[in-house]
Protein backbone atom coordinates (compact mmCIF):
# COMPACT_ATOMS: atom_id res chain seq x y z
CA UNK A 1 0.00 0.00 0.00
CA UNK A 2 1.60 3.60 -0.76
CA UNK A 3 2.11 6.31 1.05
CA UNK A 4 3.02 9.75 1.60
CA UNK A 5 6.15 10.99 3.46
CA UNK A 6 5.61 14.87 3.59
CA UNK A 7 8.06 17.73 5.14
CA UNK A 8 5.89 20.21 5.81
CA UNK A 9 6.31 24.18 6.42
CA UNK A 10 7.36 24.71 2.93
CA UNK A 11 5.70 27.66 1.10
CA UNK A 12 4.77 26.61 -2.48
CA UNK A 13 5.61 28.63 -5.50
CA UNK A 14 5.40 28.14 -9.39
CA UNK A 15 2.85 27.36 -12.06
CA UNK A 16 0.66 24.35 -12.51
CA UNK A 17 -2.20 23.15 -14.71
CA UNK A 18 -4.88 20.83 -13.43
CA UNK A 19 -5.62 17.75 -15.52
CA UNK A 20 -9.17 17.18 -17.14
CA UNK A 21 -11.97 17.00 -14.59
CA UNK A 22 -12.95 13.26 -13.51
CA UNK A 23 -16.61 14.30 -12.99
CA UNK A 24 -16.94 14.51 -16.60
CA UNK A 25 -14.26 12.04 -17.50
CA UNK A 26 -16.19 8.73 -16.44
CA UNK A 27 -19.94 9.42 -17.72
CA UNK A 28 -18.09 10.97 -21.15
CA UNK A 29 -16.30 7.69 -21.06
CA UNK A 30 -19.91 5.59 -20.38
CA UNK A 31 -21.61 8.17 -23.21
CA UNK A 32 -19.46 6.28 -25.72
CA UNK A 33 -21.36 3.36 -25.60
CA UNK A 34 -24.54 5.72 -27.26
CA UNK A 35 -22.69 5.48 -30.48
CA UNK A 36 -21.33 2.58 -32.38
CA UNK A 37 -19.34 4.90 -34.45
CA UNK A 38 -15.23 5.83 -33.14
CA UNK A 39 -15.43 8.28 -29.97
CA UNK A 40 -11.87 10.27 -29.71
CA UNK A 41 -11.81 11.86 -25.85
CA UNK A 42 -8.66 14.06 -25.56
CA UNK A 43 -7.39 15.24 -21.79
CA UNK A 44 -8.70 12.36 -19.90
CA UNK A 45 -7.29 12.54 -16.39
CA UNK A 46 -4.50 9.39 -15.91
CA UNK A 47 -6.52 8.40 -12.75
CA UNK A 48 -7.80 5.06 -11.35
CA UNK A 49 -10.97 5.68 -11.54
CA UNK A 50 -10.73 6.33 -15.10
CA UNK A 51 -8.34 3.35 -15.75
CA UNK A 52 -11.63 1.05 -13.46
CA UNK A 53 -14.61 2.58 -16.35
CA UNK A 54 -12.17 1.62 -19.16
CA UNK A 55 -11.55 -1.71 -17.92
CA UNK A 56 -15.30 -1.80 -17.65
CA UNK A 57 -15.73 -0.80 -21.05
CA UNK A 58 -13.65 -3.31 -22.24
CA UNK A 59 -15.45 -6.19 -20.05
CA UNK A 60 -18.76 -5.83 -22.25
CA UNK A 61 -16.87 -5.42 -25.48
CA UNK A 62 -16.21 -1.91 -26.19
CA UNK A 63 -13.17 -0.89 -28.09
CA UNK A 64 -10.43 1.67 -26.30
CA UNK A 65 -7.28 2.48 -27.74
CA UNK A 66 -5.04 4.51 -25.96
CA UNK A 67 -3.68 7.26 -28.73
CA UNK A 68 -1.49 9.74 -26.48
CA UNK A 69 -1.04 10.89 -23.34
CA UNK A 70 -4.58 11.70 -22.19
CA UNK A 71 -6.04 10.84 -25.38
CA UNK A 72 -8.37 7.88 -25.84
CA UNK A 73 -10.15 6.19 -28.92
CA UNK A 74 -13.80 4.63 -27.57
CA UNK A 75 -15.00 2.93 -30.00
CA UNK A 76 -18.53 0.66 -28.99
CA UNK A 77 -19.44 -1.22 -32.18
CA UNK A 78 -20.45 -3.95 -30.33
CA UNK A 79 -22.10 -3.98 -26.79
CA UNK A 80 -22.37 -7.21 -25.17
CA UNK A 81 -24.80 -7.09 -22.33
CA UNK A 82 -24.03 -9.10 -19.14
CA UNK A 83 -23.81 -9.70 -15.60
CA UNK A 84 -20.95 -7.05 -15.06
CA UNK A 85 -18.20 -7.93 -13.03
CA UNK A 86 -18.87 -7.48 -9.49
CA UNK A 87 -15.20 -6.55 -8.73
CA UNK A 88 -15.08 -3.56 -11.26
CA UNK A 89 -17.83 -2.26 -10.15
CA UNK A 90 -17.33 -2.40 -6.23
CA UNK A 91 -14.07 -0.44 -7.12
CA UNK A 92 -15.74 2.74 -8.27
CA UNK A 93 -19.30 4.67 -8.02
CA UNK A 94 -19.30 5.30 -11.49
CA UNK A 95 -19.88 1.89 -11.96
CA UNK A 96 -23.77 2.89 -12.02
CA UNK A 97 -23.04 5.23 -15.02
CA UNK A 98 -23.08 2.42 -17.24
CA UNK A 99 -26.87 2.21 -16.62
CA UNK A 100 -28.30 4.52 -19.03
CA UNK A 101 -26.34 4.12 -22.13
CA UNK A 102 -26.16 0.52 -21.94
CA UNK A 103 -29.96 0.22 -21.55
CA UNK A 104 -30.35 2.14 -24.36
CA UNK A 105 -28.16 0.31 -26.99
CA UNK A 106 -29.06 -3.04 -25.72
CA UNK A 107 -32.22 -2.82 -23.64
CA UNK A 108 -31.01 -4.73 -20.67
CA UNK A 109 -28.62 -4.84 -18.05
CA UNK A 110 -27.19 -6.60 -15.23
CA UNK A 111 -25.25 -4.79 -12.17
CA UNK A 112 -23.79 -5.01 -9.40
CA UNK A 113 -23.90 -2.66 -6.64
CA UNK A 114 -21.18 0.28 -7.33
CA UNK A 115 -18.56 0.67 -4.72
CA UNK A 116 -17.31 4.09 -3.97
CA UNK A 117 -15.98 6.39 -1.50
CA UNK A 118 -17.75 5.55 1.92
CA UNK A 119 -18.82 9.51 2.97
CA UNK A 120 -22.40 8.67 3.86
CA UNK A 121 -26.04 6.76 2.14
CA UNK A 122 -25.43 7.52 -1.10
CA UNK A 123 -28.87 5.77 -2.65
CA UNK A 124 -29.70 4.77 -5.94
CA UNK A 125 -33.30 5.27 -5.67
CA UNK A 126 -33.24 8.81 -8.03
CA UNK A 127 -31.30 6.46 -11.34
CA UNK A 128 -34.07 4.01 -10.97
CA UNK A 129 -36.93 5.95 -10.86
CA UNK A 130 -35.55 8.25 -13.71
CA UNK A 131 -35.14 5.50 -15.71
CA UNK A 132 -38.06 3.70 -14.95
CA UNK A 133 -40.02 6.75 -16.10
CA UNK A 134 -38.74 6.22 -19.14
CA UNK A 135 -39.89 2.57 -19.63
CA UNK A 136 -37.51 0.36 -17.79
CA UNK A 137 -38.17 -2.28 -15.66
CA UNK A 138 -35.69 -2.63 -12.60
CA UNK A 139 -35.60 -5.72 -10.06
CA UNK A 140 -33.19 -6.39 -7.50
CA UNK A 141 -32.23 -10.30 -6.66
CA UNK A 142 -30.95 -10.26 -3.16
CA UNK A 143 -29.92 -13.61 -3.44
CA UNK A 144 -26.71 -12.46 -5.35
CA UNK A 145 -27.63 -8.47 -4.54
CA UNK A 146 -27.63 -7.47 -8.58
CA UNK A 147 -29.35 -4.73 -10.31
CA UNK A 148 -31.69 -6.04 -13.09
CA UNK A 149 -32.50 -3.23 -16.05
CA UNK A 150 -34.90 -4.80 -19.06
CA UNK A 151 -36.92 -2.38 -21.85
CA UNK A 152 -38.67 -3.31 -24.78
CA UNK A 153 -38.40 0.45 -25.71
CA UNK A 154 -37.78 4.19 -24.45
CA UNK A 155 -39.75 6.26 -24.84
CA UNK A 156 -39.50 9.99 -23.32
CA UNK A 157 -41.63 11.61 -20.77
CA UNK A 158 -41.79 14.54 -18.13
CA UNK A 159 -39.13 13.44 -15.40
CA UNK A 160 -39.03 15.42 -11.64
CA UNK A 161 -35.99 14.26 -10.17
CA UNK A 162 -36.24 13.33 -6.18
CA UNK A 163 -33.09 15.49 -5.72
CA UNK A 164 -30.53 17.12 -7.84
CA UNK A 165 -28.14 13.94 -8.51
CA UNK A 166 -25.73 14.69 -10.93
CA UNK A 167 -24.76 11.09 -11.84
CA UNK A 168 -28.87 10.12 -11.76
CA UNK A 169 -29.43 13.46 -14.19
CA UNK A 170 -26.06 12.04 -15.84
CA UNK A 171 -27.58 8.34 -16.41
CA UNK A 172 -31.47 9.96 -17.42
CA UNK A 173 -30.02 12.28 -20.15
CA UNK A 174 -28.09 9.00 -21.43
CA UNK A 175 -30.90 7.34 -21.87
CA UNK A 176 -33.46 9.87 -23.12
CA UNK A 177 -31.14 10.71 -26.14
CA UNK A 178 -32.03 7.32 -27.82
CA UNK A 179 -35.71 7.25 -26.53
CA UNK A 180 -38.98 7.85 -28.85
CA UNK A 181 -40.05 11.88 -28.28
CA UNK A 182 -39.29 14.38 -26.60
CA UNK A 183 -38.18 14.20 -22.57
CA UNK A 184 -38.03 16.78 -19.81
CA UNK A 185 -36.27 16.77 -17.15
CA UNK A 186 -36.77 18.69 -13.85
CA UNK A 187 -34.94 19.16 -11.32
CA UNK A 188 -31.69 18.19 -12.67
CA UNK A 189 -28.14 18.63 -11.83
CA UNK A 190 -26.39 21.53 -13.75
CA UNK A 191 -22.87 21.52 -12.59
CA UNK A 192 -19.99 21.98 -15.41
CA UNK A 193 -19.45 18.05 -15.74
CA UNK A 194 -23.29 17.58 -16.41
CA UNK A 195 -23.21 20.21 -18.73
CA UNK A 196 -19.98 18.89 -20.96
CA UNK A 197 -21.70 15.47 -20.94
CA UNK A 198 -24.91 17.27 -22.68
CA UNK A 199 -22.42 19.47 -25.25
CA UNK A 200 -20.52 16.09 -26.36
CA UNK A 201 -23.72 14.16 -26.71
CA UNK A 202 -24.91 17.51 -29.21
CA UNK A 203 -21.37 16.83 -31.09
CA UNK A 204 -22.67 13.34 -31.92
CA UNK A 205 -26.01 14.40 -33.05
CA UNK A 206 -28.65 14.16 -29.76
CA UNK A 207 -30.46 17.20 -29.57
CA UNK A 208 -30.40 18.93 -26.06
CA UNK A 209 -31.33 22.54 -25.15
CA UNK A 210 -31.32 24.23 -21.65
CA UNK A 211 -27.83 23.56 -21.22
CA UNK A 212 -26.50 24.64 -17.48
CA UNK A 213 -30.39 24.87 -16.22
CA UNK A 214 -32.37 22.75 -13.77
CA UNK A 215 -34.64 22.03 -16.66
CA UNK A 216 -33.19 19.83 -19.35
CA UNK A 217 -35.01 19.27 -23.33
CA UNK A 218 -34.18 16.35 -24.76
CA UNK A 219 -35.68 15.47 -28.27
CA UNK A 220 -34.52 11.50 -28.72
CA UNK A 221 -33.05 10.67 -31.86
CA UNK A 222 -32.62 6.93 -33.46
CA UNK A 223 -28.98 7.18 -33.13
CA UNK A 224 -25.62 9.09 -32.83
CA UNK A 225 -22.34 9.81 -34.62
CA UNK A 226 -19.24 9.94 -34.04
CA UNK A 227 -16.98 12.91 -32.93
CA UNK A 228 -14.30 14.53 -31.04
CA UNK A 229 -14.16 16.02 -27.44
CA UNK A 230 -11.83 17.83 -24.83
CA UNK A 231 -12.57 17.34 -21.23
CA UNK A 232 -12.37 20.72 -19.55
CA UNK A 233 -10.07 21.43 -16.27
CA UNK A 234 -11.05 20.05 -12.68
CA UNK A 235 -12.50 23.03 -11.47
CA UNK A 236 -11.72 20.37 -7.60
CA UNK A 237 -8.51 20.24 -8.03
CA UNK A 238 -7.92 23.83 -9.04
CA UNK A 239 -8.99 24.55 -5.50
CA UNK A 240 -6.56 21.90 -4.23
CA UNK A 241 -4.29 24.33 -5.49
CA UNK A 242 -5.57 27.40 -4.24
CA UNK A 243 -5.96 25.27 -0.76
CA UNK A 244 -2.08 23.89 -1.13
CA UNK A 245 -1.03 28.13 -1.84
CA UNK A 246 -2.95 29.17 1.09
CA UNK A 247 -2.17 26.90 4.07
CA UNK A 248 1.74 27.04 3.17
CA UNK A 249 1.82 31.12 2.47
CA UNK A 250 2.94 30.28 -1.08
CA UNK A 251 2.28 32.06 -4.29
CA UNK A 252 1.09 30.10 -7.40
CA UNK A 253 -0.55 30.55 -11.05
CA UNK A 254 -2.83 27.86 -12.20
CA UNK A 255 -3.06 27.59 -15.75
CA UNK A 256 -5.89 26.74 -17.93
CA UNK A 257 -8.29 27.04 -14.47
CA UNK A 258 -11.90 27.35 -16.24
CA UNK A 259 -12.65 30.50 -14.20
CA UNK A 260 -15.85 30.93 -15.34
CA UNK A 261 -17.38 27.95 -12.92
CA UNK A 262 -15.69 29.42 -9.69
CA UNK A 263 -17.75 32.01 -8.84
CA UNK A 264 -19.60 30.88 -5.95
CA UNK A 265 -16.25 29.08 -4.42
CA UNK A 266 -14.82 32.24 -4.61
CA UNK A 267 -17.41 33.81 -2.55
CA UNK A 268 -17.28 31.32 -0.08
CA UNK A 269 -12.97 31.22 0.43
CA UNK A 270 -13.70 35.18 0.59
CA UNK A 271 -15.26 34.40 3.97
CA UNK A 272 -12.38 32.53 5.03
CA UNK A 273 -10.14 35.43 3.77
CA UNK A 274 -8.60 33.80 0.58
CA UNK A 275 -8.86 35.38 -2.65
CA UNK A 276 -7.49 35.27 -6.18
CA UNK A 277 -6.75 36.77 -9.04
CA UNK A 278 -8.07 36.26 -12.65
CA UNK A 279 -6.00 36.69 -15.46
CA UNK A 280 -7.31 35.52 -18.59
CA UNK A 281 -8.30 31.58 -18.52
CA UNK A 282 -5.59 31.79 -15.39
CA UNK A 283 -5.62 32.19 -11.38
CA UNK A 284 -3.21 33.51 -9.67
CA UNK A 285 -2.56 33.33 -5.97
CA UNK A 286 -1.31 35.38 -3.81
CA UNK A 287 1.19 34.97 -0.86
CA UNK A 288 -0.77 38.00 0.89
CA UNK A 289 -3.59 36.72 1.97
CA UNK A 290 -5.93 38.03 4.86
CA UNK A 291 -6.66 34.76 6.46
CA UNK A 292 -9.43 36.33 8.69
CA UNK A 293 -12.90 34.42 8.44
CA UNK A 294 -15.82 37.38 8.07
CA UNK A 295 -18.50 36.94 10.35
CA UNK A 296 -21.95 37.25 9.51
CA UNK A 297 -23.68 40.84 10.12
CA UNK A 298 -24.29 41.55 13.78
CA UNK A 299 -21.04 39.34 14.50
CA UNK A 300 -22.98 35.71 14.19
CA UNK A 301 -20.34 32.89 13.52
CA UNK A 302 -20.99 32.57 9.26
CA UNK A 303 -21.67 29.28 8.14
CA UNK A 304 -20.38 27.18 5.15
CA UNK A 305 -23.11 24.75 3.90
CA UNK A 306 -22.90 22.83 0.45
CA UNK A 307 -25.94 23.74 -1.86
CA UNK A 308 -26.63 22.15 -5.87
CA UNK A 309 -24.46 24.21 -8.14
CA UNK A 310 -23.97 27.24 -8.74
CA UNK A 311 -23.59 26.77 -4.84
CA UNK A 312 -20.77 25.57 -2.96
CA UNK A 313 -19.98 21.51 -3.96
CA UNK A 314 -20.04 18.72 -1.46
CA UNK A 315 -16.79 17.98 -2.37
CA UNK A 316 -14.84 21.28 -1.45
CA UNK A 317 -15.92 20.77 2.20
CA UNK A 318 -12.84 19.27 3.08
CA UNK A 319 -10.97 21.33 1.17
CA UNK A 320 -12.32 24.39 3.10
CA UNK A 321 -12.21 22.51 6.04
CA UNK A 322 -8.68 22.74 6.47
CA UNK A 323 -7.99 26.05 5.50
CA UNK A 324 -10.02 27.43 7.55
CA UNK A 325 -7.84 26.20 10.30
CA UNK A 326 -5.27 28.79 9.12
CA UNK A 327 -7.61 31.40 9.33
CA UNK A 328 -8.62 33.49 12.43
CA UNK A 329 -12.19 33.24 13.65
CA UNK A 330 -14.79 30.61 13.61
CA UNK A 331 -16.66 29.01 11.18
CA UNK A 332 -19.34 26.44 11.09
CA UNK A 333 -19.49 23.67 8.40
CA UNK A 334 -22.34 21.98 7.37
CA UNK A 335 -22.79 19.31 4.47
CA UNK A 336 -26.32 17.91 4.85
CA UNK A 337 -26.06 15.47 1.97
CA UNK A 338 -23.35 12.92 3.58
CA UNK A 339 -22.91 11.99 7.06
CA UNK A 340 -19.65 10.74 6.47
CA UNK A 341 -18.12 13.78 5.21
CA UNK A 342 -17.02 15.26 8.70
CA UNK A 343 -15.13 12.06 10.09
CA UNK A 344 -11.98 13.12 9.02
CA UNK A 345 -12.12 16.01 11.28
CA UNK A 346 -10.85 14.08 14.03
CA UNK A 347 -7.62 12.96 12.35
CA UNK A 348 -6.65 17.07 11.89
CA UNK A 349 -7.57 17.68 15.26
CA UNK A 350 -4.79 15.03 16.12
CA UNK A 351 -2.52 17.40 14.19
CA UNK A 352 -3.48 20.22 16.51
CA UNK A 353 -6.35 21.77 14.75
CA UNK A 354 -9.33 23.34 16.77
CA UNK A 355 -12.33 21.52 15.66
CA UNK A 356 -15.56 20.54 17.26
CA UNK A 357 -17.67 17.93 15.56
CA UNK A 358 -21.64 18.98 16.50
CA UNK A 359 -22.85 16.13 14.29
CA UNK A 360 -22.06 14.03 11.66
CA UNK A 361 -23.23 16.72 9.20
CA UNK A 362 -21.56 19.67 11.06
CA UNK A 363 -18.39 20.99 12.74
CA UNK A 364 -17.32 24.14 13.76
CA UNK A 365 -13.62 25.31 13.28
CA UNK A 366 -11.44 27.65 15.39
CA UNK A 367 -8.80 28.85 13.90
CA UNK A 368 -5.62 29.60 13.56
CA UNK A 369 -4.12 26.57 14.71
CA UNK A 370 -0.62 25.61 14.01
CA UNK A 371 -0.69 22.31 12.84
CA UNK A 372 2.02 19.79 13.80
CA UNK A 373 3.12 16.29 12.11
CA UNK A 374 1.05 13.34 12.13
CA UNK A 375 0.73 9.73 10.59
CA UNK A 376 -3.13 9.46 9.20
CA UNK A 377 -5.09 6.75 6.63
CA UNK A 378 -6.58 8.46 3.83
CA UNK A 379 -10.18 7.92 4.55
CA UNK A 380 -11.82 8.79 0.85
CA UNK A 381 -10.35 10.73 -2.33
CA UNK A 382 -11.16 14.58 -1.15
CA UNK A 383 -10.57 13.78 2.62
CA UNK A 384 -7.35 12.26 1.85
CA UNK A 385 -6.10 15.51 -0.07
CA UNK A 386 -6.91 17.51 2.63
CA UNK A 387 -4.84 15.85 4.95
CA UNK A 388 -2.31 16.04 2.58
CA UNK A 389 -2.90 19.86 2.56
CA UNK A 390 -2.52 19.87 5.95
CA UNK A 391 0.60 17.98 6.16
CA UNK A 392 1.83 20.28 3.72
CA UNK A 393 1.24 23.41 6.22
CA UNK A 394 2.17 20.98 9.28
CA UNK A 395 5.99 21.37 11.15
CA UNK A 396 7.76 17.92 11.11
CA UNK A 397 7.39 15.01 8.52
CA UNK A 398 3.95 13.65 8.54
CA UNK A 399 2.41 10.17 6.61
CA UNK A 400 -0.22 9.62 4.59
CA UNK A 401 -1.34 6.16 4.40
CA UNK A 402 -3.86 4.73 2.10
CA UNK A 403 -3.04 7.32 -0.61
CA UNK A 404 -4.45 4.82 -3.33
CA UNK A 405 -7.69 6.73 -2.33
CA UNK A 406 -6.43 9.79 -2.89
CA UNK A 407 -4.82 8.31 -6.68
CA UNK A 408 -8.59 7.28 -7.66
CA UNK A 409 -9.48 11.40 -8.16
CA UNK A 410 -6.12 13.33 -8.65
CA UNK A 411 -3.80 12.60 -11.37
CA UNK A 412 0.29 12.40 -10.33
CA UNK A 413 -0.64 14.74 -7.34
CA UNK A 414 2.63 13.88 -5.66
CA UNK A 415 4.67 14.54 -8.69
CA UNK A 416 2.40 18.28 -9.56
CA UNK A 417 3.14 19.34 -5.59
CA UNK A 418 6.66 18.72 -5.97
CA UNK A 419 7.34 20.58 -9.29
CA UNK A 420 5.74 23.67 -6.92
CA UNK A 421 8.53 22.92 -4.51
CA UNK A 422 6.41 20.54 -1.71
CA UNK A 423 8.76 18.06 -0.11
CA UNK A 424 6.84 15.12 -0.77
CA UNK A 425 7.37 11.49 -1.75
CA UNK A 426 5.86 8.04 -2.26
CA UNK A 427 7.10 4.99 -0.92
CA UNK A 428 5.29 1.75 -1.58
Amino acid sequence: MDKFIIQGGIPLSGEITPSGNKNAALPLLAACILTTEPVILHNLPEINDVKAMRDLLESIGVEVTHLSNHSWEIHANEVHCSNLDPELCTKFRASILLAGPVIARTGELQLPPPGGDVIGRRRLDTHILALEALGVKTTYKKENKIFEFTTSKLVGTEILLDEASVTATENAVMAAVLAEGETIIRNAASEPHVQEVCQFLNILGAKITQLGSNTLHIQGVSNLDGGEFTVGPDYLEVISYVGAAVVTGGEITIRQAGPEYLGMISQVFQRLGVSWEVRGEDLFVPSEQKKVIKPDFRGAIPEISVMPWPSFPSDLMSIAIVVATQSAGNVLFHDWMYEGRMYFTDKLTSMGAQIVLCDPHRCIVNGPSELFSGNVDSPDIRAGLALVLAALAAKGESVIRNVAQIDRGYERIDEKLRSLGANIIREN
